[in-house]
């Protein structure tokens, strides 16, 4: 068994997106809807086949670099805010901080430049520590079936959580995915309006604690997850 993650999944431009990445070993541990935790330890690399091996309960994918991801069953422990309305998303989304000078524009969930990308422009929702994005999945991203493929969801709830802190304090560093626990309730249908919604659990030194959760228009909860991100130091490259 093996993972890949194909170029358009990146996040940084030359690395998977965390939120994809993380689904994919999700996926290759026999849990592709969670719930389950994966930790990053490398940049996933982009197109090449990554060994799986047995870790316990869970799977370790290697790389020639070393372990670049372990993953295992694992619960979500989270209480989820009320969900924002499609329309209030949409209104948000246009004071998303990064759609100008964006560090990341090739990320497959929140970049700019990325005509075959999600498009999810989180802004801060008035009120509300929470940052919203509608998302309405296009056939690019579907199955054979008509849903939206289950890897695709977990990155959907990747990159909001992170402009869950974002969207309401000074960005402190650049930060990369280290830690993400997901679980999806129901795989969303290709063309079903979404909103996205991320927040912030609290922080210590370099490690930001978030959350984030997909919800149909009408307020259904179809995924939900909580992040670990790590502020990258001043020597680290942009990958």
């Amino acid at each position: 068994m093996s993972v890949l993650i194909p170029h358009r999944f990146r996040g940084p431009n030359t690395s998977g997106n965390g939120g994809y990445s993380a689904g994919s070993v999700a996926a290759a541990s026999g849990r592709p809807l969670g719930p389950a935790e994966v930790t990053l330890r490398l940049p996933p690399p982009l197109d090449v086949e990554l060994p799986v091996a047995a870790d316990g309960d869970g799977v370790r994918v290697d790389s020639d670099a070393g372990t670049v991801a372990l993953g295992r069953p694992a619960p979500l422990e989270l209480e989820v805010p009320p969900p924002v309305s499609f329309a209030e998303a949409e209104q948000v989304s246009r004071d998303c901080p990064w759609l100008v000078n964006h560090p990341y524009p090739q990320c497959f969930v929140c970049g700019t430049d990325r005509p075959d990308g999600l498009h999810i422009f989180p802004g801060p929702v008035a009120g509300r520590r929470v940052a919203a994005a509608p998302w309405v999945p296009d056939p690019t991203v579907g199955a054979d079936d008509g849903t939206v493929l289950p890897a695709v969801v977990w990155a959907s709830v990747d990159c909001p959580s992170l402009f869950g802190y974002g969207c309401f304090a000074e960005w402190p560093a650049l930060m990369l995915l280290g830690r993400f626990t997901a679980q999806v309730y129901r795989l969303p249908q290709v063309g079903e309006p979404c909103v996205t919604m991320g927040w912030a659990l609290g922080h210590e030194g370099r490690k930001y604690d978030t959350a984030a959760a997909l919800h149909t228009a009408d307020g259904e909860l179809l995924a939900a997850s909580r992040a670990l991100w790590i502020t990258l130091k001043p020597t680290t490259p942009l990958i």
